[in-house]
């Protein structure tokens, strides 16, 4: 987990909240594009530059 990625106490609130997909549960990697898309925002760059390990 990096420096400003969400907690799990973070995650447990966050998570009930997400809209879940007629197809099913929510991915299994969701935190991390969660986690991604903060980053992005918060450094204000663009989205080729998001590291990878927030996924595609």
């Amino acid at each position: 987990m990096a420096r400003f990625d969400v907690t799990d106490a973070e995650w447990a609130f966050i998570e009930p909240h997400l809209p879940v997909a007629a197809t099913g549960p929510l991915p299994r990697r969701v935190r991390d594009q969660f986690n991604g898309i903060l980053w992005r925002f918060r450094t204000g760059s663009g989205w080729r530059d998001v590291p990878d390990r927030y996924g595609p």
